[in-house]
């Protein structure tokens, strides 16, 4: 280290050792007081792309023609459907959920319109709408009309009339105008009533429980039960990782002072990251949420070089004091703890080259920790050691050290099958990278024991699908308009009596369409006509379900009127005609108010383990420009299958952006530190042989790439190339002492070695516990996290050292260092 940060360092870190625990202290209590204001956040804003054009889109359409978060609950009751007693267990469930606060509307079985139960004129259904439970329903009729119709069919009721649903429609929230900040507190703030209302929701679905089996879904809940397993993986697997921290640090380190200052180093860390994400409103995703985990061991990575490093100068002079101890230890290694952060930070920010949006926050919010983790390391830790006694040297010559010494002895006679080994597995994680995908199903990302799952899956099979997908025509720009019937051939006194107008009130809706045309390109039989083909078209896909759109809606009103099917006057007259609250139902959803943009309303299979979304959205869009002859520009799709697709197929090009960048990255972090080629090349090796085969094995096992498993590599190699440069820098200094590669390595591997040891099975321990999570990636997350983590560890104990001793790097020149910090 330069003289003049030396001298600053001695004096205000090493100097005041009290001034610095307690600044220390104050900005832990700061920061903690912020920690109530610390979030998570699961929405589907959190899944997209950084400036995705596809999401602007979305959200126009939701402004135009409503949004799609509803909560979907199934009823199949132990009784019949229709019977009395079950539509009454029905009622009272509509009753009970019309009481919960924030939801706006239910739409079931029960109030739906009925055109054929018995059959109703038009004139009869403006005085009044009949629905189940009017009395001049006949049960059998309504049951045949609701299972025959095309707009109630899998969407409320299924087939077999076992199941029903209720669409219970979540209040709309203004979007906010607000500030940063104060919109984050907005943010948090529906998200607490949308929890709390999905709680009172499943209350309620408790009390019916004993009539048939219930279950919920839709994007709400999925986001409402995602968050729920972020915070129990956060609390739960936080608290197993402190747990891993605590006996590792007591089988290394065998003291009371070794396990309770590292323990409270990362305490603090964590405190103070958390805080400032609180205080800057900065959400934790799906992505991010182990970073608390990461976070914690990326510290105690740093601590456990520091004590190992501390102890072994004390075993060699036990009577030098404190401030020696600690002033060695800090001078040893600071520069090889400096480049470890860096590298690191240099790792995690390679995922900011990815194009999605969680991803990128994960990058930043990890560099942000790496930095402040180095930072208390270097300041927190050495002034508790100097507040304390020096205590008995711990004897060096320990389990760990015996286990290192036989590694590094067992080496050498067995170089070329250790060599053929990792081209062997390097050859075999290449093929796995050419058999990774990254089409998966939502429905995978929960187990089959939760409520998300169950409801999916029944969903998918009796009601018409999960995931939604809207199909957008508009009219050619080119066109114009049809133009209205001659007024004297829509002229039909008995229809007009039925329609309820008089003459006067026919002239008046005459000189009305004679100025304006409120019903645009698509309304009028002939382009219904067109429309119900694009319906039946859409509905053949094998992946499709429940399809509605202005064609569903006019298969009742044509039955109410039948004229409106080829009578472009009628079909006029009758929506004017209509009441608004059957305008709402039947035609809003499915036309812009210009009429000229229609609107299909998709429900995909999503448990289909077939379903190959790039694939169905490229076949549905290109295919339906030429079978109906329409251009590309007016065909659009959009909805949730269609952002969540944009993901997926990023993840590829996402992938080697942040494998190029971190390598690259890393490479010339390394020619900084060592200022030889040759060595940056081979230090670069082990973590190349880790990252490959971590990606090589989710090919072999069919895993496939998303948005949390895309980051392991990155941070497989962001920890593993720690170890690399401890072992590195160590090796240079015992090779400096003695000029004899294999000495070296048996010295690094006593020394650095066991270090690296204690660091890599905290990691991989502490990352496996996830598998009992309830979240899959989560588990895939963990698991692949920690098999990289035991294949670093493999490397560099083995791999490394061979490379260094068969290539020989070091070149003994007078007066030249390749490591800074070496002497």
């Amino acid at each position: 280290m330069s003289s003049n940060f030396s001298r600053f360092y001695q004096a205000q870190v090493l100097g005041r050792p009290k001034w610095v625990f307690a600044l220390v202290m104050l900005l832990s209590l700061f920061f903690a007081s912020q920690i109530p204001h610390f979030r998570l956040d699961a929405s589907s804003d959190t899944l997209v792309l950084e400036n995705d054009q596809s999401l602007a889109f979305y959200r126009q359409i939701k402004a135009e023609y409503g949004s799609d978060d509803l909560l979907i609950m199934t009823f199949s009751p132990f009784q019949p459907l229709f019977d009395a007693q079950t539509l009454a267990h029905l009622s009272a469930l509509d009753q009970q959920l019309t009481q919960i606060k924030g939801l706006s509307s239910i739409t079931n079985i029960l109030n739906v319109p009925l055109i054929n139960s018995p059959p109703i004129t038009l004139e009869s259904l403006q005085q009044h709408t009949p629905t189940l439970l009017s009395p001049t329903t006949d049960i059998k009729l309504a049951q045949q009309e609701l299972v025959s119709s095309a707009l109630y069919r899998n969407l409320l009721i299924s087939t077999d009339s076992k199941t029903t649903a209720l669409l219970l429609y979540i209040s709309a929230e203004p979007t906010s105008q607000a500030p940063l900040a104060a919109r984050g507190k907005t943010k948090r703030n529906e998200q607490d009533q949308q929890a709390q209302l999905i709680r009172q929701v499943r209350e309620v679905m408790d009390q019916f429980s004993p009539y048939g089996q219930l279950h919920l879904g839709g994007v709400p809940m999925i986001t409402s039960d995602s968050i729920n397993f972020i915070r129990h993986d956060l609390a739960t697997f936080g608290l197993v990782v402190v747990l891993f921290i605590i006996v590792m640090l007591a089988v290394a380190f065998s003291r009371l002072t070794w396990i309770a200052l590292p323990l409270f180093t990362c305490f603090i860390t964590a405190i103070i990251m958390v805080g400032f994400l609180g205080l800057v409103d900065w959400p934790v995703t799906v992505v991010s949420s182990n970073f608390i985990s990461l976070m914690l061991i990326l510290t105690l990575s740093l601590l456990i070089h520091l004590v190992v490093r501390y102890q072994e100068y004390h075993w060699q002079h036990p009577d030098a004091s404190q401030l020696t101890l600690i002033s060695t230890t800090l001078r040893k290694k600071l520069m090889p703890c400096l480049f470890t952060t860096l590298t690191t930070v240099v790792a995690f920010g390679s995922l900011m080259s990815s194009n999605i949006r969680p991803v990128i926050e994960f990058g930043w919010m990890m560099t942000i920790s790496v930095s402040l983790a180095f930072i208390m390391v270097f300041t927190l830790f050495p002034a508790m050691v100097l507040l304390l006694p020096t205590g008995k040297a711990v004897n060096q010559q320990n389990i760990t050290k015996r286990l290192m010494n036989a590694i590094a002895r067992g080496l050498l006679p067995w170089q070329a099958p250790i060599f053929a080994t990792y081209l062997m597995l390097l050859v075999l994680s290449f093929v796995g990278l050419n058999m990774l995908t990254v089409e998966n199903r939502f429905i995978d990302y929960f187990k089959e024991s939760t409520e998300i799952y169950q409801g999916m899956v029944l969903i998918d099979q009796k009601l018409g699908g999960t995931t939604p997908l809207e199909v957008i025509i508009n009219a050619p720009v080119e066109d114009v308009l049809p133009e209205q019937q001659d007024a004297e051939q829509g002229f039909d006194a008995e229809l007009l009596a039925e329609l309820d107008m008089d003459e006067e009130d026919f002239a008046d809706f005459l000189d009305e369409t004679a100025t304006t045309n409120n019903t645009g390109y698509w309304f009028n039989p002939t382009m219904l006509e067109e429309v119900a083909l694009y319906h039946q078209f859409l509905q053949s896909f094998k992946h499709t379900g429940k399809v509605l759109s202005l064609a569903s809606s006019m298969a009742l009103i044509n039955q109410l009127e039948p004229a409106t099917k080829t009578d472009n006057f009628v079909l006029s007259v009758l929506y004017k005609k209509l009441p608004e609250s059957i305008k709402q139902v039947l035609i809003t959803p499915y036309l812009s108010d210009d009429g000229n943009q229609i609107r299909f309303s998709i429900r995909v299979y999503e448990s289909d383990s077939s379903l190959n979304r790039s694939q169905l959205l490229k076949d549905i869009k290109q295919q339906m420009q030429q079978k109906f002859d329409l251009a590309p520009e007016q065909v659009a799709l959009t909805g949730m299958l269609v952002l969540y697709n944009n993901v997926l197929q990023s993840l590829f090009d996402s992938q080697i952006y942040t494998l190029g960048t971190v390598f690259l990255g890393i490479l010339c972090m390394f020619l900084l530190l060592f200022r030889n080629l040759k060595l940056a090349l081979i230090t670069l090796i082990p973590n190349l042989v880790a990252a490959s085969m971590v990606l090589g094995l989710m090919g072999w096992l069919k895993i496939p790439l998303d948005i949390m498993t895309i980051t392991v590599a990155a941070i497989c190699v962001g920890i593993a190339v720690d170890n690399s440069i401890h072992y590195v820098y160590r090796f240079k200094l015992e090779y400096d002492q003695g000029g004899d590669y294999q000495q070296a390595m048996f010295n690094t591997h006593a020394s650095i070695g066991r270090a690296i040891y204690y660091t890599s099975i905290t990691i991989t321990l502490g990352f496996s516990i996830l598998a009992l999570s309830n979240f899959i990636p989560s588990i895939y997350f963990g698991l692949l996290t920690g098999f990289s983590m035991v294949m670093a560890l493999v490397a560099n104990l083995t791999l490394l050292p061979l490379l260094l001793v068969r290539l020989r790097p070091f070149a003994r020149i007078e007066g030249d260092c390749y490591l800074h910090g070496s002497h």
